[in-house]
């Protein structure tokens, strides 16, 4: 008897993971597919500016997918647990199970199980893949802004690097890869300004050693402008051919910023961004198991409701919910909350919520059996 008790629970274990790992994985594959092509759309200007090549932003793409897996895959299981129970009640399938005397414990240790695996995975996402993805990402960024593709630029556009200190605008171009005409190139440097003025500008076959093309100008006229009050003077340069290298590009390197920093150096800090950072990390995993275990009494639908009746309410509930992770986040990082309760207050908001919803049931249950027992004992002693 234990063995068919053990052999039924394996089979009802299997078909509800299963019934929720496939709307999981649509409702997934749907998200990085919208997110890709925001992420796109969203840079794709750098590109088409010449700023940003395009492998950039193939590179940058996949690494803003990276970043944002850890905030998409929680959702994304909600939304599937919410969806699939949603099915099983429009079905009539939990009253079948009932009957046969499945337990509601049963099902949630289905739904705790699923939801502690992709935890842990979104816990790996959050605290290592993705600082890396965001270290990598601000190299590549800088990098790239600190280029510069002649041969991707067009005639009659000035092209503004994403710090405001370059500016280049090419008067004349024949087409496509062929050399630019009259090129204007204006770069702010540590101490002064830059003016660079060429008939024509080319890109060179060989690379500089970031592996970016070095541009050779050709009659070329630079001007060196030092502010009023600087011991320098302002000089003139003219030379037949002068090659640009794109590594000496202005820009400073990236800085610190807690969300490229490491989780073990976060939590040796006192700062209140790394706080703020760390504790956010840990709570994505804490939150794809509340958001799962939310969806489960969410997705109660009566007779001829529809599996999607309580689709709306679950979508509010989780911006409510975003809305307060992102806003104790805010507060941390401006010191406004301190280390404790930090941000954990929102999820011990959402778990209460939990708490109750699920209490309710038990506690309308045991009021009704309540009212049962005084009417017997009003009509016995009638």
């Amino acid at each position: 008897m234990a063995g068919n008790e053990w052999f039924n629970a394996l089979i009802l274990n299997r078909y509800i993971a299963r019934d929720i790992s496939r709307p999981f994985a649509v409702i997934l594959g749907i998200l990085c597919v919208l997110f890709t092509g925001y992420s796109v759309a969203s840079i794709l200007s750098d590109a088409v500016s010449g700023l940003l090549p395009t492998l950039t932003i193939m590179e940058l793409t996949g690494l803003k997918l990276l970043i944002a897996l850890d905030v998409l895959i929680p959702i994304s299981l909600y939304f599937a647990v919410l969806l699939s129970f949603g099915r099983l009640y429009a079905d009539s399938e939990f009253t079948a199970m009932a009957a046969l005397g499945v337990q509601p414990w049963q099902v949630m240790r289905v739904v705790l199980s699923l939801a502690g695996m992709v935890a842990l995975v979104v816990a790996l996402l959050s605290c290592e893949a993705r600082p890396w993805a965001y270290r990598t990402s601000h190299d590549v960024t800088w990098h790239g802004a600190t280029s510069l593709d002649v041969n991707a630029m067009q005639a009659g556009t000035f092209y503004t690097s994403e710090d405001g200190q370059r500016v280049i605008f090419l008067t004349h171009r024949a087409g496509p890869g062929t050399p630019a005409q009259d090129v204007f190139v204006r770069r702010q440097l540590a101490d002064h300004v830059e003016v660079i003025f060429a008939k024509l500008a080319s890109s060179l076959q060989q690379t500089a050693a970031s592996g970016q093309h070095e541009v050779y100008l050709t009659d070329a006229h630079v001007y060196e402008i030092y502010p009023p009050g600087s011991a320098q003077k302002d000089q003139l340069l003219n030379a037949q051919g002068l090659i640009l290298d794109p590594e000496s590009a202005p820009g400073a390197a990236p800085g610190y910023n807690p969300i490229t920093a490491d989780s073990l150096d976060l939590a040796h800090s006192t700062s209140p961004r790394d706080i703020a950072e760390l504790e956010w990390r840990l709570s994505t995993p804490i939150s794809t198991l509340l958001l799962a275990l939310l969806a489960i009494p969410l997705s109660y639908t009566r007779v001829r409701q529809g599996k999607y009746a309580k689709f709306g309410e679950a979508i509010l509930i989780y911006a409510g919910y975003y809305l307060l992770c992102t806003t104790a986040r805010t507060w941390v990082e401006h010191g406004m909350i301190g280390t404790l309760p930090g941000i954990w207050w929102a999820p011990g908001m959402l778990s209460l919520v939990l708490a109750l919803i699920l209490a309710l049931p038990h506690w309308r249950n045991r009021q009704a059996a309540k009212a049962r027992t005084a009417a017997a004992a009003k009509a016995n002693a009638a």
